[in-house]
């Protein structure tokens, strides 16, 4: 580290684009208490020639005294803060479900004055569901895609992998609104029980390693425990909904 703490920095300042690991690499930098050596590349044909003198291949390109740190990853890196690299991950559902958890808790509190109830996880379990059919509708082609892979319904009748967010984000929608509970029921211990066995039987039995498709098609998620939880909890739900009413 310099201990005149400056660094120098060149990145892509242009007039339709600013290079965004520009400004975090700057940021960064600044953190860490260096007086920053700002230089814009401000042209395609300025940043070409400044990678060819280089010999570097991106931009932005920092230096700490008379050394070359690299992009934003590795200047991560240098100061102990790895970026770490895509791959196979929980946390698209851990917030999500996080996220849905918050929603019930304040949506209950505004309904009933109390955080805690049963409406509270009536609510978390429809809000989830709605939440997850959404992801799955942001692009119903991928995730249709990767259904296939191991829901034995989609398998046998592929157009049941388009059906299938519509159906979900239906049966929570119904089931937060408390109506129809003609149509969210059996759609909800439809769709959870399918996919349940689907499930099991392609982790637990044929122990094959697959990408959930439960938070979209673009997902990192491995398939196992989340998709076979949210099946569990529309199955849940469901049967929750059909004794409630014996119950209460």
């Amino acid at each position: 580290m310099s201990k005149s703490k400056t660094a120098k920095l060149y990145r892509m300042v242009m007039e339709n684009h600013t290079c965004p690991y520009g400004i975090k690499s700057k940021w960064l930098l600044e953190r860490r208490g260096y007086q920053v050596d700002d230089h814009y590349l401000t042209t395609r044909e300025e940043t070409d020639a400044f990678k060819e003198k280089y010999g570097v291949k991106t931009t932005p390109q920092a230096w700490i005294g008379d050394e070359r740190i690299g992009g934003y990853t590795d200047l991560a890196a240098h100061f102990g803060n790895p970026v770490e690299k895509e791959g196979t991950s929980y946390q698209p559902v851990a917030a999500l479900f996080g996220m849905m958890a918050l929603m019930a808790l304040g949506a209950a509190w505004v309904a009933t004055g109390q955080p805690l109830s049963i409406l509270t996880a009536e609510w978390f379990v429809s809000f989830s569901m709605c939440g997850l059919a959404y992801l799955k509708l942001r692009d119903v082609e991928s995730f249709s895609t990767m259904f296939l892979n191991y829901d034995l319904l989609a398998k046998r009748w592929v157009p049941y992998g388009y059906i299938y967010p519509f159906a979900e984000g239906l049966a929570g929608v119904l089931m937060t609104a408390h109506i129809l509970n003609v149509i969210s029921i059996p759609v909800a211990l439809f769709i959870g029980t399918i996919g349940a066995v689907s499930v099991f039987k392609a982790v637990y039995l044929d122990k094959r390693e697959l990408k959930c498709a439960c938070v979209g098609g673009d997902s990192n998620v491995p398939l196992g425990l989340v998709s076979l939880t949210e099946n569990l909890f529309m199955i849940g739900m469901a049967i929750w909904m059909i004794v409630k009413p014996a119950l209460l």
